[in-house]
């Protein structure tokens, strides 16, 4: 970081300067920041983005102002109902019978967001941001509507007459529609009607994990992140592992040090503490710029040297890893306003509900009145860092990261298979030529595991994983797979590139570790479609592989169907669960699996081989209504007994057991369903897009239909659960699945201990036809179905 030259230039002394070394209320200014401020003022203008010092200062001072006037805005909406703008006193009745908020953490980020808007301004380029503690979004809101940058449906709302005590109102309100949504485009985190929002942020350690991996070259992404988190998330510390300047845009984290969780001081509000997380960060290859986080203009200036830094480094011949700049802005939490520094000042910093209590009510007008600025004085200073048109930029609203929407995908056409073969090969083949097909994206793989176990071996040839000081031809300093054994770092490194193609692939009992990082970007897409603005992101496929039933050898913590029965539990519109059962159907479906936009997919692919069970036709009609009638057998005229089969070696022991009822007379028919998914009933017209309609479902599982049994590679209690359509009738149905059964165990002793072979297959059958098991299987058959015989009787032959 360049120093700022301790010499006052010849503006410092100026009345503009001087008008703003006078600070605002709360807001001060040190020695230190005003000599930086000096350089900054002197950089501005050497550099032809403000014409002299004094427009600088003046634009700082306003700065001041919208900062204040935020914090103002930010107390109002924790405690009131009704916003005075002339900064009278407020009664009893003018707050909120139930307060609630956030208030300490938004109090801190109202001074790094106002930093964030004004240095857009005095740079004429508007970047992008996000922030990992969303709980601190009344600081977002209020900035947001004192200057105007707002979706429609705020400004329709915030911009009237009263649109300051509606906001204040709207807070926290719990008002909803008739069909049960909120009713105020507003919430408690980061939400779509956030203006500039792309990540709630309700989980922290997540935006540690991502903001690497977001801005593309030219771009620049301020990331405001939480001391809390840096304690909770590891994975962060990496993020020199990662950048490159060939791919990746400007990246300018800024922490806010407030030294506070909710209940108890953080080991980074010790000055200790900090000091260590310092020297921490250096180690790992970042470069700490301490500064008073309780001043915007310190911001500005750490924001503008951070990036000025970074940007030199990628213009130069980079080393790696980078240097990566790392603002601490240190304060403390609730800065501001009463109760500042204390445990309580995290949500309701007053003693008492200001409704009620006299002294709580005495304590707000009383720390609220210093952050009041006076109308006509705001309005000028919002229209002096309000020059969005001047300088010919889009709203902060509509920053870079919100506008990804990548062209049309070329997708590669790649021969069916007609031999054995893993079905993981498929994967490994088709994104290898999405990749070649489409050279203007980004590709990033997500490896948290092996992928040559994984049969990606192409990818990790032609992709290689990205690392500093490559040491075989596996690495390469520009490699496109990150890879480390944290789940939640890999998966998020594909999350935040919504400008390219991605692919994630992990054992499926480790994708549990990715569910939060996951969830919080279903969740978020979800209200987006909801908002009226859809995410334009490329599908995203979540591969589940080395699963549950492959696993035997490695016991139980390596045996767990749990990702893919919570993927099905979302909304299936922005959320995919497929188990394709060979190569064709893996390859049928992958197109589809990347042109879903804002949609992730849960892939849960063996990567042992397996037999083609389905040809170009019948994989693709797979890939197209998520089911298909793999056999049936419908001669003898009685009711045939339906027969649904779900993973790939749950359909294996079906056509066995099918084969055994051929042979014996015995009707059936033999469905296999890929999607499951789209065979619920709706929860919501949204959701209804994504699903078959009853006609549909007929047509495979027909009414008449009324014995059934289904082999599932998940629990039977969750697909049972999901799916009530398919089993009308429940006491003339059986659900085989895994039953949390393992161990150190081969294919076909996992499909035994969980009752899923061929051989409980009829032994279920014959329980809902209500028939003796002894039609279909032998004495021995049977006593090993009962738990009473040899178990090879049954796996002999299996996989």
């Amino acid at each position: 970081m360049s120093s700022p030259d301790p010499s006052a230039s010849s503006e410092a002394n100026s009345n503009a300067y001087r008008y703003w070394r006078q600070g605002y209320g709360v807001v001060q200014h040190s020695e230190q920041t005003a000599q930086q401020v000096q350089h900054l003022a002197e950089r501005l203008v050497a550099e032809g983005f403000q014409p002299d010092a004094d427009t600088v200062y003046r634009k700082l001072a306003a700065l001041d102002r919208l900062t204040s006037a935020g914090m103002w805005l930010v107390v109002h909406m924790t405690y009131c109902r009704r916003v005075d703008i002339a900064g009278a006193p407020l009664s009893s009745l003018d707050f909120k019978t139930h307060p609630e908020g956030h208030t300490g953490g938004a109090l801190n980020m109202v001074p790094a967001y106002a930093a964030y808007l004004a240095l857009n301004n005095l740079t004429g380029q508007t970047r992008s941001w996000l922030m990992g503690q969303g709980h601190c979004v009344a600081a977002i809101e209020a900035l947001n509507v004192l200057t105007g940058n707002l979706h429609p449906e705020q400004q329709r709302r915030y911009l009237a007459p009263d649109g300051l005590s509606r906001l204040a109102c709207d807070f926290y309100s719990y008002q909803q529609k008739p069909d049960g949504s909120m009713a105020a485009p507003l919430g408690s985190h980061v939400n779509p009607h956030t203006a500039g929002g792309i990540l709630e942020g309700g989980y922290l350690g997540f935006a540690e994990l991502q903001y690497a991996h977001m801005p593309l070259p030219g771009e620049s992404l301020v990331a405001f992140l939480s001391d809390g988190a840096a304690e909770e998330q590891r994975g962060s510390d990496w993020i020199p592992r990662w950048w490159r300047a060939e791919d990746c845009g400007l990246v300018l984290p800024v922490m806010i040090a407030n030294g506070r969780r909710i209940e108890q001081r953080t080991e980074l509000g010790t000055p200790a503490g900090l000091e260590r997380f310092e020297a921490h960060l250096e180690a790992r290859g970042f470069e700490p710029y301490r500064f008073d986080g309780k001043d915007p203009a310190a911001f500005v200036c750490a924001l503008f040297e951070m990036e000025q830094g970074l940007s030199a480094q990628s213009e130069s011949t980079p080393q790696y890893p980078a240097r990566i700049p790392y603002g601490i802005a240190e304060t403390i939490k609730g800065f501001g306003f009463y109760g500042a520094g204390d445990n309580e000042a995290h949500n309701l910093p007053l003693p008492g509900n200001p409704r009620l209590d006299a002294r709580a009510r005495d304590l707000f007008n009383e720390y609220a009145a210093p952050l009041w600025v006076e109308t006509g004085e705001l309005g000028m200073s919002v229209a002096m860092l309000n020059e969005h048109q001047q300088q010919q930029r889009p709203l902060e609203r509509d920053h870079p990261l919100t506008q990804r929407n990548p062209a049309d995908l070329n997708l590669p056409v790649l021969p069916w298979g007609q031999n054995q073969a893993s079905p993981m090969t498929a994967v490994d083949e088709f994104f290898q030529a999405l990749v070649e097909d489409n050279p203007r994206l980004r590709p990033r793989v997500g490896n948290p595991d092996e992928l040559a176990s994984n049969r990606l071996t192409g990818i990790l040839k032609r992709l290689k994983h990205r690392a500093n000081q490559p040491e075989n031809k596996q690495e390469d300093v520009h490699g496109k797979i990150i890879t480390a054994l944290n789940e939640e770092a890999v998966v998020s490194a594909c999350l935040a590139n919504k400008a390219g193609i991605n692919l994630v692939a992990s054992y499926e009992a480790f994708c549990v570790k990715m569910l939060g990082a996951i969830r919080q970007e279903l969740t978020f897409a979800r209200s987006q479609k909801e908002a009226g603005r859809p995410p334009k992101w490329l599908g995203l496929p979540i591969v589940a592989t080395s699963h549950t039933w492959e696993n035997g050898k490695n016991e139980q913590s390596h045996q767990d169907t749990t990702f893919c029965e919570a993927m099905l539990g979302e909304m299936s519109d922005v959320s995919r669960v497929l188990f394709p059962a060979d190569y064709n159907s893996t390859l049928a479906v992958l197109p589809s699996v990347y042109e879903n936009r804002g949609r992730i997919s849960c892939m849960v692919v063996p990567k042992r081989e397996r037999p083609c069970v389905f040809n170009d036709t019948e994989a693709e009609t797979l890939a197209q209504h998520g089911a298909l009638v793999v056999d049936e057998d419908t001669s003898a005229g009685e009711e045939p007994l339906l027969m649904i089969a779900n993973g790939a070696y749950q359909l294996s022991e079906a056509i066995r057991a099918c084969e055994r009822l051929r042979d014996t007379g015995a009707p059936f028919r033999l469905v296999y369903i890929q999607e499951p998914g789209r065979f619920r009933y709706p929860r919501d017209p949204m959701e209804s897009s994504a699903c078959l309609t009853e006609f549909e479902r007929e047509r495979l599982f027909p009414y008449r239909m009324q014995r059934r049994v289904a082999l599932t590679h998940m629990r039977p209690e969750v697909f049972r659960g999901h799916l009530p359509a398919l089993f009308p009738h429940p006491m003339h149905s059986r659900v085989l699945g895994y039953i949390n059964h393992g161990g150190t165990l081969n294919e076909s002793g996992m499909l035994f201990a969980n009752h899923c072979t061929w051989g409980h297959a009829l032994a279920a059958c014959a329980a809902v036809l209500e028939k003796p098991p002894g039609e279909w299987l032998s004495s021995a058959e049977l006593a090993a179905v009962e738990g009473r015989g040899d178990p090879s009787v049954i796996t002999r032959g299996l996989p």
